[in-house]
């Protein structure tokens, strides 16, 4: 039986860096299951950058299905935890069942995989004092409130938790994760 990654996301993520993760851990040989707040077609976004603005812009993105609801993940059923970023970590830091199973993940060591706004996530739960990250850079002051030590760098691992900017980093992220996640967590 194939070892269990689970990415936590939800509508208005941004599509590249959920898609990217969910392809290259399949490639793997990883099982890799998409929760979200509720078991429907979640509408992903496309951030770029583009001449003359002075932040990213935001397009509309590619539609995929979350396999389950945050209320229906047993977090013991899986090695690993991908957090993508795009705008939905902003909303997404409020839900108690996903609080549950971002502190299922931390307390027990597991690899965790955060990239662009998701480590919004983790500084929901206090699960980065006192660590090294990376996250866009624009977070930086927040990333810091939540007692972290930020690197402005394409992946930054502290322990089991890989961090990223943004999804031009991928190459650079998923490399760090899958070191990793080999060591603790290897495919079956």
């Amino acid at each position: 039986m194939p070892t269990k990654i689970l990415i936590v996301t939800g509508d208005a993520a941004e599509s590249l860096e959920v898609l990217y993760p969910y392809q290259r851990l399949r490639e793997e040989g990883y099982e890799v299951h998409i929760a979200a707040p509720s078991r429907k077609t979640l509408r992903f976004v496309v951030h770029d950058f583009e001449p003359g603005y002075d932040t990213y812009t935001e397009k509309p993105g590619y539609t995929w299905p979350a396999d389950l609801a945050f209320a229906d993940v047993d977090p013991g059923e899986y090695a690993a935890l991908v957090i993508p970023g795009g705008r939905a970590p902003e909303y997404l830091r409020n839900d108690p069942e996903l609080r549950k199973i971002l502190k299922a993940f931390f307390d027990s060591d597991r690899p965790v995989a955060q990239i662009c706004h998701g480590p919004l996530l983790t500084a929901a739960i206090d699960s980065l004092r006192g660590r090294r990250v990376t996250a866009y850079p624009a977070l930086e002051p927040d990333m810091q409130a939540a007692g972290a030590s930020f690197q402005d760098t394409e992946a930054v691992v502290d322990g089991t938790l890989v961090s990223s900017r943004a999804w031009p980093d991928h190459p650079a992220w998923m490399r760090e994760f899958l070191k990793v996640l080999r060591s603790k967590a290897p495919a079956s």
